[in-house]
């Protein structure tokens, strides 16, 4: 059994591990959270989708390859400055970035959006670009299932055996791959339901007004990691993942209003530590935090969903075929897929 620290023993280990140059090496939740966040999203995952994403072994999967973004750290000075502002987004109170683009209203892709930010003076490696990371993922994983979706009816259903050999070779590397590109995506996702991912006070209120005397202790660490490992359970966090929520909207749009939410509590994390309620285990905290991850995992369990159901209206292969003439029968997509070059 792991012994509960105290929360005052946890900040002093955030601060004896130096965090006041945090943002170079982000890591949230810690690897407890982030676990629970793909785990749990995988095993909700509705019949709808195929067998092997809710398979004993892809939940289990899922859970260590939600961790993969933060394990890529310390591969060398141009992968880092490249990815590690992909883990959060410096939002301001006033819910603009920087003081420039407003959550509400993102630019529509990265390089937009760096263009709005170098307008007041800062640019997407110092803000952060949280959001388009997890568009990023979610367009990747909604090609995959693309593929898969061909792969699968092709090994099924084209006349030609060499063919159909090829597409169920080709759909076993599509489900490795898929695996792989859903546990990207739900580490960004993860990132997303914590607070302090999603705020310019990101680890202690910092240098901008405190009316409310907010803590200015480097507590992200602590409250990310250790305490989610010290008192937060799976059940805890299983039992408070919400209904499937269908929000009749672009991946875009989805993302902000997620991001938003999660923004909104930063303020009750900050009320909350200075009330005392991470300390010791306290109820409160426990259950702001295993609110935090179920939200995570609620939005990773949708955006899966929302995935799979877009592919099939994808278009996969070069020359490119519609996902769905494929499904309907009769075409055999082997030579877009394999490729004429």
């Amino acid at each position: 059994m792991i012994r509960p620290w105290p929360l005052g023993a946890l900040f002093a280990l955030a601060l004896v591990l130096g965090l006041a140059g945090w943002r170079g090496g982000a890591r949230a939740w810690g690897a407890t959270g982030h676990r629970f966040i793909g785990r749990l999203a995988f095993e909700a995952s509705p019949d709808e989708l195929p067998p092997f994403l809710r398979s004993p072994g892809a939940v289990e999967a899922e859970g260590e390859l939600a961790r993969e973004p933060d394990r890529w750290k310390d591969s060398g000075r141009v992968h880092d400055a490249d990815r590690d502002p992909a883990h959060f987004l410096d939002l301001g109170d006033d819910g603009r970035v920087f003081g420039g683009p407003a959550l509400a209203d993102l630019p529509p892709t990265r390089a937009d959006y760096d263009a709005a930010l170098k307008a007041v003076g800062a640019d997407s490696w110092k803000a952060g670009y949280l959001p388009y990371a997890i568009i990023d993922g979610w367009q990747q994983l909604t090609k995959d299932l693309a593929y898969w979706r061909v792969d699968d009816a092709a090994a099924r259903g084209v006349a030609d055996p060499a063919h159909r050999a090829w597409f169920v070779a080709d759909r076993v590397r599509r489900e490795a791959l898929i695996l792989r590109d859903a546990g990207t995506l739900a580490h960004f996702v993860g990132d997303g339901s914590q607070p302090m991912h999603v705020s310019m006070h990101f680890n202690g209120w910092g240098a901008f007004p405190n009316p409310n005397g907010f803590t200015l202790d480097h507590i992200h660490a602590a409250f990310e990691g250790a305490f989610v490992r010290s008192y937060v359970t799976l059940a805890s966090v299983r039992a408070a993942m919400a209904p499937y929520r269908d929000c009749q909207c672009e991946i875009a749009a989805r993302v902000r209003d997620y991001l938003a939410v999660t923004n909104r509590a930063v303020r009750a994390l900050y009320q909350l530590q200075k009330d005392g309620g991470f300390d010791n285990g306290d109820a409160r905290g426990r259950a702001f935090v295993a609110a935090r991850l179920a939200a995570g995992a609620s939005e990773l369990r949708d955006e899966l969903l929302d995935a799979w159901r877009a592919s099939a209206a994808a278009q996969v292969g070069w020359p490119a075929v519609k996902v769905a003439d494929v499904l309907a029968g009769g075409l055999d997509p082997f030579d877009s897929l394999y490729g004429l070059d």
